[in-house]
């Protein structure tokens, strides 16, 4: 039984080794690491001690292979992922740029990784507390963005919490019914975890104050977990600012995945019945533990490595 859940794309990136290097030049990469934000988010809750599931698919072939060895072994329930005979597992080649932009490749068409359904009935997921949702794996395919929103609201039907962090990456939209089915999602999340350029497009709103005003309009909102980059994070309710978190200082190796970790680690935290402010360290931490590392999901992030972090800083 898993008691955080979620259902998207699985993927292996294959990166530069550093920064400034252009995909259309002939230079070296490295990888495959396994990847996708869904996995990144659930691998960081497994190895934080809780049980875990992922509904997705790999291909029947080495990075498939390469992703299922990492998920199984940081203790993530992957009975959901179906591996059919045809089709690849999911590719992203990445570089990043000294502004810290980025600029993806994906390779996921007809691919395993955006080809999974919605479970049947509730069977398996009784313990089942939170459900997150990636705004990218509703943008990958309109097909799996269905069967996404047909999950979220059976786990909604049973009392499961909605997480939504809506991670954009106009790159991969390619059908503007997912529009509709991003505003879907967000009105049913209980925890919404954005950036503030997302903030502000959910909302219609340019003012970040009025913006952060309007989507408590959702009556499902319970927090607002607003992640600003090296500015840190600010908790919300209702009630207004609660917690104020700056980052944690480590040396940057890659800081892809690191948001993925920070959501993963507060939903830990609210799981465990921490206050919004230990939730908010927990993610923090865990965030900055996966930039300290290259590679999505290769940060040293533990029980813990967490708690030494947050005790000692």
């Amino acid at each position: 039984m898993a008691e955080i859940v979620t259902m998207g794309e699985l993927l292996v990136e294959i990166m530069r080794p550093k920064e400034d290097i252009p995909l259309y030049e002939s230079d070296y990469f490295r990888g495959p690491f396994p990847s996708g934000a869904p996995g990144i988010f659930i691998s960081t809750a497994a190895r934080l001690g809780h049980s875990t599931a992922i509904i997705s698919g790999v291909g029947n072939d080495d990075f498939g292979e390469n992703i299922m060895k990492r998920l199984k072994h940081d203790g993530v329930d992957v009975s959901r992922v179906i591996i059919p005979e045809d089709g690849h597992t999911g590719i992203a080649f990445v570089t990043y740029f000294a502004d810290g932009s980025r600029k993806f490749l994906f390779y996921m068409d007809n691919s395993p990784c955006v080809k999974a359904k919605a479970p049947e009935s509730f069977t398996g997921f009784e313990d089942t507390k939170y459900f997150h949702i990636m705004g990218c794996s509703l943008m990958a395919d309109v097909n799996f963005a269905r069967e996404i929103v047909k999950t979220m609201n059976m786990m909604k039907s049973h009392g499961v919490k909605i997480s939504f962090d809506p991670n954009v990456r106009l790159e991969m939209l390619k059908d503007n019914a997912v529009l509709g089915m991003l505003q879907e999602v967000f009105r049913s999340s209980s925890i919404l975890m954005p950036g503030v350029s997302e903030l502000k497009m959910f909302a219609g709103k340019d003012d970040l104050n009025e913006a952060i005003e309007s989507v408590f309009a959702n009556p499902s909102l319970e927090v607002l977990v607003l992640k600003n980059g090296s500015k840190g994070s600010g908790i919300y309710t209702r009630k207004g600012l609660e917690v104020s978190q700056p980052v944690y200082k480590v040396i940057q190796e890659d800081a892809t995945g690191a948001g993925d970790s920070y959501d993963a680690a507060f939903i830990c935290g609210l799981a465990e019945g921490k206050t919004l402010s230990e939730c908010a360290k927990m993610g923090a931490a865990a965030g900055a533990l996966n930039a300290a590392a290259f590679g999505p999901m290769e940060g040293k992030i533990s029980p813990e490595s967490v708690r030494k972090m947050t005790e000692e800083s």
